[in-house]
């Protein structure tokens, strides 16, 4: 594959709303064309508070996007996070017609497809249904069941529950920023497809996404994904704490912890001392840095016990051997590594998006701030790849029509996506 499908990801968080516009290489690696990048007024803890503010904040992203790498954007893969996500799991089987006939992807189809089925509290749907392993006549850990013989055919899923309402104001959104969704895509995958490798997942890790409003959460083990968690605490915490503890407004806060921040109080000296100006003429007021890296370690460690204490409740604490992974905005603060080893007791590392780029891409989209945009691309392109697998289409047809063809075979599959339930729900509202 020489040039792949252009894919545009959309990261609409609550600190930036990204756009980027990709392919892949010919060596597998992410070509991005083009991105932009803009303040988000609208977005509070992941979720959508301000319509027509988040609108032109896509539209400014999309514009740049669109002039850096001269293609018109029309299809968007959305990223989708809040503190509404929450994650559950899932057993589901079919009993097998003839024993003699081998498993085919169908069946595979029809059990994935089964579990959109499920009863849901009101309000909510599932997003998403990732088959961990295959379970055939009670054999378990099975990860690829075609072909092979049995009675029955189980699974073990991962199921991915939000809010309708949240994810029908990021859609209501995008569609007035003159866009259709092709996916929407949990921002902790997309990221972990970012930054965490095929070992990593194999070994068992701790995935751990700091954003401005939310702190993502997403844990592998025996390359499976295991549990998903949504934290209610980011960045955006960690400035308003700043903005109170010392008594200025939010942009001097956000620059002082940018600049100077740290999340070990005991690496700072209590002679280093900031300036920050004064509002209208007053003078100056002076902050030592020791006093500011203790309100952010204390905010930080309210979110590392967090961390752990969804570390523990999924069960596999012990056997995490890759540790710890953490990417996003929040994760560029110094020593924040160095406190997270110390009250986990687990490997940490910062994850980059730099192994699945290119090599003439910005040194700015190597930062973990675009992990999440990064990933959206990566599987963006992945469900495409699939997507044209199953329609099985021949060569003749032209990229335009993929396309087409693509978007609309999801509402012919055998089961209602969560998209094609938002859809339905913009559609039915436009005619009212």
């Amino acid at each position: 594959m020489s040039n792949s499908e252009i894919i545009v990801s959309l990261d609409i968080g609550t600190t930036k709303i990204a756009c980027i516009v990709g392919r892949q290489d010919e060596f597998g690696k992410i070509e991005v064309l083009g991105h932009g990048r803009t303040d988000s007024f609208g977005v509070k803890r992941g979720v959508v508070s301000n319509i027509e503010n988040t609108v032109q904040s896509i539209k400014t992203a999309i514009k740049e996007a669109e002039q850096k790498s001269g293609v018109e954007i029309h299809y968007v893969n959305v990223g989708i996070a809040g503190q509404h996500i929450k994650s559950l799991q899932h057993r589901g089987s079919i009993i097998r017609e003839n024993n003699d006939d081998e498993i085919t992807k169908e069946e595979i189809n029809t059990l994935n497809s089964n579990m959109y089925n499920l009863n849901m509290s009101p309000g909510e749907e599932i997003i998403d249904v990732i088959p961990q392993e295959y379970i055939i006549d009670e054999e378990q850990g099975i990860r690829e069941p075609i072909g092979m013989l049995g009675n029955s055919l189980e699974a073990n899923f991962h199921i991915i529950v939000g809010q309708t309402t949240a994810a029908k104001n990021i859609y209501k959104c995008v569609r007035k920023a003159g866009l259709e969704v092709v996916n929407l895509i949990l921002e902790p995958i997309a990221s972990a497809e970012a930054v965490l490798g095929e070992d990593e997942k194999e070994a068992g890790v701790v995935l751990v996404d700091i954003g401005g409003g939310t702190t993502d959460i997403a844990i592998f083990q025996d390359g499976i994904i295991r549990h998903t968690a949504v934290i209610p605490f980011g960045g955006d915490a960690i400035t308003e704490d700043i903005k109170e503890g010392c008594t200025i407004i939010r942009k001097h806060a956000e620059d002082l912890k940018v600049k100077f921040g740290s999340a070990l109080a005991s690496e700072n000296k209590e002679e280093e001392i900031v300036a920050i100006p004064g509002l209208r003429g007053r003078p100056p007021k002076e902050i030592t840095l020791k006093n500011l890296a203790s309100i952010i370690q204390a905010r930080m460690e309210e979110i590392i016990e967090h961390i752990y204490f969804e570390i523990k409740n999924s069960g596999y604490e012990k056997k995490l051997i890759a540790g710890i992974v953490l990417t996003g905005g929040g994760s560029q603060l110094k020593h924040i590594s160095q406190l997270t080893e110390f009250m986990t007791g687990m490997d940490t590392r910062i994850g980059y998006p730099n192994e699945h780029l290119a090599n003439e891409v910005p040194d700015e989209m190597a930062m973990p701030m675009f992990a999440t945009g990064i990933g959206l691309v990566i599987v963006g392109i992945n469900r495409y790849e699939k997507e044209l697998d199953r329609l099985e289409l021949t060569d003749s047809v032209s990229k335009k029509q993929k396309r087409k063809h693509k978007i609309k075979s999801k509402s012919t599959e055998n089961r209602k996506s969560y998209l094609d339930v938002i859809k339905d729900w913009f559609e039915k509202d436009q005619v009212e």
